[in-house]
């Protein structure tokens, strides 16, 4: 009986280890890039606008500006900021997952590492949602598919413009989302 107990607290100790441990690459994902940081900005934000679903582009941030401004070195980074009030709305309007207006708007990372190579970190919207119940999980799994769409790059195109949106939302260039949804 003791050698069952034992094995079974082992058992559930691995379990937890190998789920700390992969934690953070399950909620989330990150892709490499052809392009150079700033192109690859531009592509993503063009495909927002591209999604349709009340996507538009509320918000274009560069993190690395402070730590520089304060004398650090890091490599580029921009966080692309999109919002769908489709999907935002019903999330916002639910005073029991109001709070994860906290992820809101949603966020794409793009970022290059000292390999070289341009990175897209976004977050595993699946995994969240589900994490949340059916009515959350509903709508993130629609997330999913726009953030795929979002994420294509077509060497074949002409890279667009970078879009720096302006206070409260992109102005006229998109679904009309003020910033932060």
């Amino acid at each position: 009986m003791m050698k069952l107990i034992i094995g079974f607290l082992v058992g559930v100790g691995l379990a937890v280890g190998v789920i700390w441990n992969s934690a953070g690459s399950m909620a989330f994902s990150e892709q490499v890039s052809p392009f150079s940081v700033e192109e690859t900005t531009a592509r993503i934000q063009q495909n927002i606008q591209a999604a349709g679903n009340g996507w538009s582009i509320s918000g274009l941030r560069n993190p690395a500006k402070p730590v520089e401004a304060e004398g650090g070195n890091v490599l580029p980074v921009l966080l692309i900021e999109a919002c769908s009030t489709k999907y935002s709305g019903p999330i916002l309007q639910e005073d029991s997952v109001r709070f994860l207006s906290l992820l809101m708007p949603c966020k794409i990372a793009v970022y290059k590492k000292n390999d070289g190579k341009v990175y897209i970190g976004i977050l595993n919207a699946d995994m969240i949602g589900k994490l949340f119940g059916s009515m959350v999980g509903g709508i993130m799994e629609k997330v999913v598919v726009d953030q795929k769409k979002f994420l294509v790059m077509d060497p074949s195109k002409p890279a667009p413009a970078l879009i720096i949106p302006k206070m409260g939302g992109e102005g006229g260039s998109g679904g009309g989302a003020a910033a932060g949804c």
